[in-house]
């Protein structure tokens, strides 16, 4: 078992699968400093008024939990991103036949916090970006790494900073992140705020909260209570 020096990111989502994954497991690959992680490229044009991101990258309910707590993040809420079929639900998505990912939408006031800095989250503490259609201890496509630009600029902005984090040889492995399209499809009233509601939940105590804890020390001026 490899313990990361930013964070325990051992994740993944359907979530109750992993409840009787015993061990936990986890990977590595991440860095060693957070100061040292590369903060992403300029944006172009500041955005104005409240903006979206979508954002996959394992388990919704901790990657809601997470980015609940980075100032200037008005709402976000767990879903189905992507697919070929132009609804979604947990029942379906977990066959892994629909081709959505558990997803979250993340609305944000881009005068607070921008969409580079979302995304340099999502790279360094939200979850890992080397592992292809997993997030242990759950495995499949719909627990991929992906990001679901909401504009050209976003797409432009995730595929510049991909590649400035491949250029540094930030991760073990090459980031396995892909950029997509399609819509997305809110989760199940149950799966909403799951992290705040249960927060004693073992699957949350041991590979949420640690990433929780990480964040708030690697960025303490992004954290809100």
């Amino acid at each position: 078992m490899m313990i990361r020096p930013i964070a325990l990111l051992a994740l993944g989502a359907a979530c109750a699968v992993a409840l009787v994954v015993g061990g936990g497991a986890l990977s590595a690959g991440k860095p060693a400093v957070p100061a040292r992680f590369p903060g992403p490229p300029a944006e172009q044009a500041a955005a104005t008024g409240d903006q979206v991101a979508v954002l996959a990258g394992g388990c919704f309910w901790g990657m809601e939990g997470l980015f609940e707590h980075v100032k200037g993040v008005k709402s976000v809420t767990s879903g189905y991103a992507g697919g070929t079929k132009a609804s979604a639900s947990y029942a379906k998505v977990s066959t892994e036949t629909t081709g959505h990912a558990e997803a979250v939408r993340i609305v944000y006031d881009p005068a607070k916090v921008s969409y580079g800095t979302l995304l340099e989250i999502y790279f360094a503490v939200a979850h890992d970006p080397t592992q292809v259609d997993r997030q242990f201890p759950d495995t499949g496509p719909s627990y991929r790494s992906a990001i679901f630009p909401q504009n050209a600029a976003q797409r432009a902005a995730a595929a510049a900073y991909i590649a400035r984090l491949d250029k540094a040889r930030v991760f073990a492995g090459p980031i396995a992140t892909r950029l997509e399209s399609g819509g997305f499809y809110p989760a199940e009233s149950y799966h909403q705020d799951y992290m705040r509601r249960n927060p004693q939940a073992s699957y949350i105590q041991r590979y949420d909260m640690p990433k929780l804890a990480a964040f708030r020390k690697a960025y303490p001026g992004l954290y809100r209570d």
